[in-house]
């Protein structure tokens, strides 16, 4: 958190009037906002918001997941369907070839014939077919049930992915109203005030000399050269980053391939304790997981940190840690 210089100022004309009327009040009828207040109080709000984010990434991968499976569920459906067909053809070429010989009403009844010769042909004819007739609708009975076990997942699957759907624009409105808060919050503020609050340039911050090999080298390159980027929810780059988005990237650069929320990020690697730290592992803080950095070393990390203070380099025990991974 960013500490600045506290403000207090009460209102002197309320004070002489007081006085005049020989009234001391016990607080002041206005006060200027205390920059540390703000600070804490935006802070915050950019925490939560950066929660309901964490839960917006999740559902969107979520909602991927359960489109692709939706994509496989209507192709075996319609392989189904292909397959039911088929048997429906052959149920009813069976009846046909079944009473091959028959004598057929107008209306398609079958006419036994009084002739015993001619009726025991037609009763040879039924019985030579009657197994192949009955495999065929225990087939064409059995694909329709698969079919419809199908119909009934992909059914399932919609009202899931539409569920999915709805807590997307729930959590995103989330973070869209924490943050419109925290930036009215700011636009209390005057400018020197706000100054202090800016967050550093690259030249404030000056890139350590970071020892790293193998493939976390790329990663800890990357990362580092986007220090002064801008913080923007859901941001993947090229100029502004969210946390996991801003981790994410970096390691696609050695070739390792990230989830996209911090808290899926905490299973894309072995996990290493907090001694065994090595540049580019990546850091997790909060209970349940929300934030994620990388370590670059001399119990520092690199990472996007909210909207005030954009992509730089803070002491690793900034936020309450949670635990730590090695991707690769």
């Amino acid at each position: 958190m960013i500490h600045g210089r506290k403000r207090f100022v009460t209102v002197l004309t309320g004070l002489a009037t007081a006085a005049v009327v020989g009234i001391v009040p016990t607080t002041p009828t206005y006060a200027d906002p205390d920059i540390d207040d703000v600070q804490a109080k935006v802070d915050r709000l950019y925490h939560q918001a950066e929660k309901a984010n964490e839960r917006y990434l999740n559902a969107k991968q979520e909602l991927a997941s359960l489109d692709k499976q939706l994509r496989r569920l209507k192709a075996d459906q319609k392989r189904q369907q292909t397959k039911l067909d088929q048997a429906r053809g052959q149920v009813e070429d069976s009846i046909v070839r079944q009473y091959q010989g028959a004598n057929l009403s107008a209306v398609g009844e079958v006419v036994v014939s009084d002739d015993p010769s001619k009726f025991l042909s037609q009763l040879s004819t039924m019985s030579a077919y009657n197994d192949l007739q009955t495999q065929r609708f225990k087939k064409f009975s059995t694909e329709l049930e698969a079919l419809e076990i199908r119909r009934e997942a992909a059914q399932e699957q919609a009202k899931e992915i539409a569920k999915v759907k709805a807590k997307l624009g729930k959590d995103k409105k989330i973070v869209d109203d924490k943050l419109d808060e925290a930036e009215e919050l700011l636009g209390e503020l005057e400018a020197e005030e706000l100054d202090e609050m800016t967050p550093p340039s690259r030249g404030d911050q000056p890139l350590p000399n970071v020892p790293v090999s193998g493939r976390a080298k790329a990663a800890v390159a990357y990362a580092l050269a986007q220090v002064g980027d801008s913080y923007v929810y859901g941001a993947e780059g090229p100029d502004a980053f969210d946390c996991s988005g801003l981790t994410m990237m970096a390691w696609a650069q050695a070739g390792v391939a990230l989830t996209r929320s911090s808290s899926s990020q905490m299973g894309d690697g072995a996990p290493v304790s907090q001694s065994d730290l090595a540049p580019g592992d990546l850091v997790f803080y909060y209970s349940p997981v929300s934030h994620v950095a990388m370590y670059i070393g001399g119990g520092q990390i690199v990472h996007a940190s909210n909207p005030s203070r954009g992509v730089r380099i803070d002491p690793i025990d900034l936020m309450p840690y949670s635990g730590a991974v090695r991707p690769g």
